[in-house]
């Protein structure tokens, strides 16, 4: 079988196994994958989807972005800005969690607006799949309430 491009994600993934001193047997448990699947990602052999790597992101306790930019399914330029918007929103200690997530939605939607598409592999699609805030009123129509989601 011929390496993929994806030997850098396979030496990082195997470092990062070390590093957390796991086994390849435990890592594929912990992230609810095959020993020989795991096995051939760690050797440039697979190509993981996004949703493995974000399993075996959760299971090392690191980053799943770092891993989808050596996998090469993030764009680290062009993603980082979006990236960094999300992190800063879901750090800031003043918002409530359905605060962030409707900052969240609004800020998919006007980049959806804006032509830019929502990079699913970001983990952090609407829910509903179409981009749009999920928040509409009787109406039909997108509205959101600045002084409910101030509460």
């Amino acid at each position: 079988m011929a390496s993929l491009n994806v030997g850098n994600l396979g030496e990082y993934l195997r470092e990062q196994r070390r590093t957390a001193q796991l086994s390849l047997r435990q890592l594929a448990d912990a992230a609810g994958v095959s020993n020989p699947y795991l096995s051939q990602i760690e050797r440039g052999l697979r190509k993981p989807s996004a949703e493995v790597l974000q399993q075996v992101a959760k299971a090392l306790r690191i980053s799943a972005e770092t891993l989808y930019v050596r996998a090469g399914i993030l764009d680290a330029e062009r993603d980082r800005d979006e990236v960094e918007t999300r992190a800063v929103i879901l750090a800031d200690p003043t918002l409530n969690e359905r605060q962030k997530q409707v900052l969240l939605q609004i800020y998919e939607s006007f980049r959806k607006e804006n032509g830019f598409e929502i990079g699913e592999a970001a983990g952090e699609s609407s829910a509903n799949g179409t981009g749009d805030t999920g928040i509409t009123s009787s109406s039909g129509t997108s509205d959101i309430d600045p002084q409910q989601t101030a509460s």
